[in-house]
């Protein structure tokens, strides 16, 4: 019988186990299916906890989510098309929930059956070597501190790529009497109120940790950008300036001349594609990109076609894209998809990696994730979805982003599975300090 290991069960491992499970009910006969995660419990990056650096047994603490997050795109955009939110609510909600209630129906999709039983938790896989046509995985099992090894026929790895910190160094960070930290290990912007602070970065994490900074009562907020700035108009309080060129006693100076006083300065700086339980042949490497080579249709790796990577995009588009590929990754493994001719992978790995190469802008960035889910979701039978209309809620997000950016979570998109329009949230973002499932969900 085909055996296959899943690494990691966060979103991506959990649409791969969905997608078993659904071939199951559907009377097909699926291979042995078994899912290792380091963590306690399932929901990968949105199974928040409070420790950073080390668990309790020695090992890196994988999650990088904080406390008051909210979803900083529309929850149409990332519905399950077999589980709408109308579903596991039993009712429309607003489109920008915070984490708890995103993670309440991430994991309520998986709760029902008995998919827990075939994960295998507070488990650190520390090598995976192929050999013979299969690979060798040793794994410890944290609790006990035994190494283990089994065989298996299939590897996907669902890790995600925003565990492992990219921390780079500036002049003067060795005497700097204030703190510094990296996103990774952010949880409280409560710890900042009356601070001034330094933001380095200019994506997702630095736009969004800012705004909470400001919105908790940091007495100010400079953003430090590389390359491009964001743009956006920011509440009063913050600014963007270019580039930390050093940091004097407690004075940021930066290339544009502004000098700020800095009490705590945060690396939004990114994160690597870091797979230390892979040899090395077998290791994705690449930077945060929409399409990373070497992957077929953005899931097979191309030297050997029994290893899938799910998730390794940078995203616009996530829980939906990550179940697609989950479906058609599934259908790989369980020989209802035939992989090409090595040259005809080549060729359609080369055809997406020079369009996105030629990508200008944001508008492009979604017109091309999109299509490549949309690729994607015809190669399986994921469930209908409707594609086109969240290409259009994203774009219409970016916009509305662009016109105010403390204001862009309070509006309201429509559902691409059941059609229902979301209630606008009572409170506005900017005013809501409760983040909890229970004032999210009172009306």
């Amino acid at each position: 019988m085909t055996k296959v290991a899943i690494i990691g069960a966060g979103p991506c491992g959990l649409s791969m186990l969905r997608s078993f499970e659904l071939a199951e009910k559907n009377g097909e006969k699926i291979p042995e299916v078994v899912c290792f995660e380091k963590q306690n419990d399932w929901g990968g990056l949105w199974n928040y906890s409070w420790r950073t650096g080390s668990d309790q047994f020695g090992d890196p603490v994988p999650n990088s989510m904080y406390r008051y997050l909210w979803s900083n795109g529309p929850k149409e955009c990332l519905e399950f098309a077999d589980y709408s939110f109308d579903e596991h609510f039993g009712k429309p909600i607003p489109s920008f929930p915070p984490r708890e209630v995103l993670y309440n129906y991430i994991v309520g999709r998986v709760s029902k059956g008995n998919l827990k039983k075939k994960i295998k938790f507070n488990t650190r896989v520390i090598n995976t070597i192929f050999k013979n046509d299969k690979f060798e995985l040793s794994y410890q099992d944290k609790v006990n501190n035994k190494i283990l090894k089994d065989n298996f026929d299939f590897v996907v790895v669902s890790t995600g790529h925003f565990s492992v910190p990219f921390i780079p160094e500036y002049k003067g960070m060795d005497t700097f009497p204030g703190r510094i930290m990296h996103s990774h290990d952010f949880r409280d912007a409560e710890e900042f109120r009356n601070k001034n602070v330094i933001v380095l970065g200019s994506s997702y994490s630095a736009e969004d940790i800012a705004l909470q900074c400001n919105k908790y009562g940091a007495k100010s907020v400079t953003i430090g950008y590389r390359h491009n700035p964001m743009g956006f108009k920011w509440p009063n309080g913050m600014k963007e300036v270019h580039y930390l060129d050093k940091l004097v006693g407690k004075k940021a100076i930066f290339k544009d001349g502004t000098e700020q006083e800095a009490d705590v300065v945060i690396l939004c700086t990114g994160y690597l594609h870091h797979f230390p339980f892979l040899e090395e042949n077998l290791q994705l490497k690449t930077r945060n990109r929409l399409y990373p080579p070497k992957l077929y249709k953005g899931v097979v790796w191309q030297d050997n076609h029994k290893l899938l990577y799910l998730g390794m995009q940078d995203q616009f588009h996530t829980f939906n894209m990550f179940d697609c590929q989950a479906w058609y990754a599934r259908d790989v493994i369980m020989n209802k998809i035939k992989i090409p001719s090595n040259s005809e992978v080549e060729k359609d790995i080369n055809k997406w990696v020079a369009m996105e190469e030629k990508l200008e802008n944001p508008d492009q960035m979604i017109d091309f994730q999109t299509e490549y889910t949309k690729e994607l979701h015809e190669m399986s039978d994921y469930p209908k979805i409707d594609f086109e209309l969240i290409r259009k809620h994203f774009k219409e997000w970016e916009h509305h982003k662009v016109e105010d950016i403390s204001t862009y979570r309070n509006k309201s998109f429509s559902s691409p599975v059941t059609g229902s329009v979301a209630p606008i949230h009572h409170t506005p973002w900017a005013a809501a300090m409760d983040d909890s499932s229970k004032t999210f969900l009172d009306k």
